[in-house]
């Protein structure tokens, strides 16, 4: 199919090619390379004429001066030619070989694209090199293979007038990724064993493993785009990068893009921006899982949501949570992206299900619940009509439930007689028969109660045992008979005072 090869040679362009292309047919030239791309197809599918196939085949010339035009458009798509040596001799050109990785190899057959999951750090503005299966040379264990691409003058530029990150790191980057060759779904970052990452004859940096705090639990190592930047040459010098991998029985795929690289910070303008769920909404929500169910045994008549999240046991500051999740309780936003800018699991913090960023949401009404509590309410609780209500914590519920169960009773002068129900202690009354009214006086004599400056009564309870208490009168000398007129009050106790009556100042 002629049209066909035409369209493989079109795919095959850079950014620069394509846009002479268009250019020399009077189409627009602007936009990214897939527009590009779709643009320069759209016109050789639609305009059948000697002109464009001139301009196609010699840009196609032009760029793989090397290789038969028939030999390389036949290549799939997924095996693009700026990842093979191009220096196939004409003998084997000839045979229908093809050269990856240094060896020849049959033509395969076309094979299902491979792609790779969106990265919410990370804006793909170019692909530089689609996803190419890593090919072994050998039966060997540990194998080297290359890819070679050029970076446009356009594509330089952005690069060296990008603003930093941080120091040293660019906001616009080459990064490398790999992944599974696997057709089935968008595929996660995947390292092979023992990998290696050379470019233009310099080691740059693998992100390695996380050391693990469990015992009997393997590091886990990041698997995250590797930034090449800073070992590119930034002109129209090829770039070559080896990629040093193990042989173990799985299948890679390599993949190179100009990216833009954001941070936690950006990601939480978005979610500001972007996914904010109204308190209203909020409201229908617990609404709805308060709603009585008849098929339930249990009536649920409220919710706990707690103030402190998860992450970091420290109060919430924006409140998050997954849509796809079932549960209310939020975390911290700005600690969920920072944690995952420093190690990337994106995994919900309350239930351990997938948390990707397109999904997470501000709670607008949490948010304000926040802003109308003190800094000591750690708990709410939602209720069936929408609202909600603080829930105090444990030591603060107990110290109520004390203060509620106290009873109030009113301050006793334990030396006025009958005042509680009870007689006075004995030395009040052992003297003169009465009410406390020769207390004062004979304070310093009976060591009675004395009346404090402030006006409190004060008892000493020092009293010695063998003086009043036996005696029962000022004259501790004297005898008791069972005769006596005078003879004390039985005894009480030590101290002469009822024992369930203990009031101390």
């Amino acid at each position: 199919d002629f049209i066909q090869l035409q369209q493989n040679m079109v795919k095959s362009f850079r950014v620069s090619d394509l846009q002479t292309l268009l250019a020399s047919m009077g189409r627009s030239k602007s936009g990214l390379k897939q527009d590009l791309v779709g643009r320069a197809l759209r016109l050789v599918q639609t305009e059948y004429s000697p002109e464009l196939l001139k301009n196609v085949r010699q840009l196609y010339e032009s760029r793989f001066p090397k290789t038969s035009g028939w030999l390389a458009a036949r290549r799939p798509e997924n095996v693009p030619v700026a990842y093979s040596h191009l220096s196939s001799s004409p003998t084997a050109t000839s045979q229908g070989t093809d050269y990856l990785n240094g060896i020849s190899k049959p033509i395969p057959t076309p094979a299902a694209e491979v792609k790779l999951v969106p990265l919410p750090f990370y804006q793909t503005l170019e692909t530089l090199l689609p996803p190419t299966e890593l090919i072994a040379q050998n039966n060997e264990k540990l194998q080297d293979s290359q890819c070679i691409f050029e970076l446009t003058p356009s594509q330089a530029e952005q690069i060296r007038n990008a603003s930093e990150l941080r120091p040293g790191i660019a906001s616009i980057q080459v990064v490398l990724r790999i992944c599974y060759t696997d057709s089935i779904g968008a595929q996660e970052d995947q390292y092979p064993p023992n990998i290696a990452v050379k470019v233009n004859q310099s080691y740059c940096h693998v992100p390695g493993y996380y050391p693990s705090n469990k015992p009997g639990v393997e590091p886990r190592r990041p698997c995250r785009p590797v930034n090449i930047t800073p070992w590119l040459h930034l002109s129209s010098v090829p770039n070559r990068v080896t990629v040093t991998w193990g042989n173990f029985g799985k299948r890679y795929s390599v993949a190179v893009y100009l990216v833009r690289v954001f941070t936690a910070a950006d990601l939480f303008n978005q979610l500001k921006i972007c996914s904010v769920e109204s308190a209203e909404r909020c409201r229908e929500r617990i609404q709805d899982k308060l709603r009585f169910d008849p098929e339930s045994e249990i009536a649920t008549t409220g919710l706990r949501v707690s103030l402190i999240c998860p992450l970091v046991k420290m109060r919430l500051g924006v409140p998050c949570r997954v849509l796809t999740c079932a549960h209310l309780q939020c975390f911290d936003a700005v600690f969920f992206l920072q944690m995952n800018e420093k190690k990337p699991t994106w995994t919900c913090p309350v239930c351990d299900k997938p948390a990707p960023f397109e999904l997470l949401t501000i709670d607008g009404l949490l948010s304000e619940i926040l802003k109308q509590t003190s800094e000591d309410i750690e708990e709410i609780e939602y209720l069936t009509d929408g609202s909600w209500r603080p829930i105090k914590d444990d030591k603060e519920r107990d110290r109520e439930r004390e203060r509620s169960n106290t009873p109030e009773y009113p301050i006793v002068d334990i030396c006025i007689p009958e005042a509680n129900g009870h007689s006075p202690a004995h030395s009040s009354t052992s003297l003169t028969g009465k009410s406390g009214s020769s207390s004062v006086g004979m304070a310093g004599v009976t060591g009675g109660p004395v009346v404090a400056p402030g006006g409190g009564v004060v008892v000493d309870l020092t009293l010695d045992s063998s003086s009043e208490e036996e005696g029962g009168g000022a004259g501790g000398d004297s005898e008791d008979t069972e005769d006596s007129t005078d003879s004390p009050a039985p005894k009480r106790g030590r101290y002469n005072y009822d024992k369930d009556l203990v009031t101390a100042y």
